[in-house]
């Protein structure tokens, strides 16, 4: 239970720091870079005390195409948090879980069960109230812009999932820790040549939240992955979302009094229930 806890606490803690670092108006692209640094370094070492690399021409170009996507929904996460607040952002993160439940069923012939079905519908419903939520909230202009970063994050981070999935499938299990690798350390030169093409001036001090932001973002697939190796996965999905979703609103709400109005708590609650319907 304590590997699902440490879990509960990083992934929480990496919507936390963009919180931060959107607070502090620090900028995401210099925050992402170093957050995939230290995730390369903690791969690389992953690597060398599991035997060596291991990798194919195909894994690479996957990994390639996989660093930039893993970059592109950070800047999604972060952007997400400062038009939609934390909680909501976090909801529709953790909603993700539709895209690779869906890609089973189409792609590799899964049937999808009644409960299946009932999740499916009720992530309409809270996409439906996160339309209400965030509607009143600005002009028609910035609801929009709310809605359109919560979309997205769902998307990618769904296909970010997917992508796992797909890598089990189709290449080598020796492969995984070198293809780990090859999509942090692609996605750190991505965000470096962004900062280069951009002529982002470097800040020490975002940099080093970036740093931070790595550990968590590193540290949470390890806990997981031990977590699972001592309960069943449908005690482990179920407690790692709904815990990760309550406690990041309690702590937006303690540090920068993030509120959420009715319609916001109705999708929180059937977010919930949907993610706990696929999950399980």
């Amino acid at each position: 239970m304590i590997f699902l806890i440490l879990t509960i606490i990083c992934s929480t803690s990496l919507a936390l720091i963009l919180k931060h670092g959107s607070v502090k108006k620090s900028n995401i692209l210099l925050l992402i870079n170093g957050n995939y640094l230290t995730a390369s370094v903690f791969a690389l070492i992953f690597i060398f005390f599991k035997g060596g690399f291991h990798f194919s021409i195909s894994a690479t170009l996957f990994a390639i195409g996989l660093g930039v996507l893993f970059a592109e929904t950070f800047v999604i996460y972060s952007k997400a948090i400062n038009y939609a607040g934390t909680a909501l952002a976090t909801v529709s993160a953790r909603l993700s879980v539709l895209i690779p439940v869906l890609a089973s069923i189409i792609l590799y012939g899964e049937k999808p069960n009644l409960q299946m079905l009932v999740g499916f519908t009720l992530v309409l419903v809270t996409l439906y109230f996160f339309y209400l939520s965030l509607k009143n909230h600005g002009n028609s202009s910035e609801s929009t812009a709310k809605y359109l970063y919560l979309f997205l994050l769902l998307i990618g981070i769904g296909f970010v999932d997917l992508s796992m999935k797909m890598f089990e499938r189709n290449f080598p299990i020796e492969e995984k820790g070198t293809f780990v690798f090859q999509i942090f350390f692609f996605a750190f030169l991505y965000t470096f040549i962004r900062i280069l093409i951009g002529k982002i001036k470097f800040d020490k001090e975002t940099y080093k939240i970036g740093l931070i932001l790595g550990f968590p973002n590193v540290l949470a697939i390890h806990f997981l992955l031990a977590a699972l190796s001592a309960l069943p996965a449908i005690i482990v999905f179920p407690i790692q979302n709904i815990g990760v979703i309550v406690l990041t609103a309690i702590a937006a709400y303690i540090f920068w009094k993030e509120q959420i109005n009715l319609y916001g708590k109705i999708a929180l609650a059937v977010g919930i229930a949907a993610i706990l319907l696929l999950k399980l």
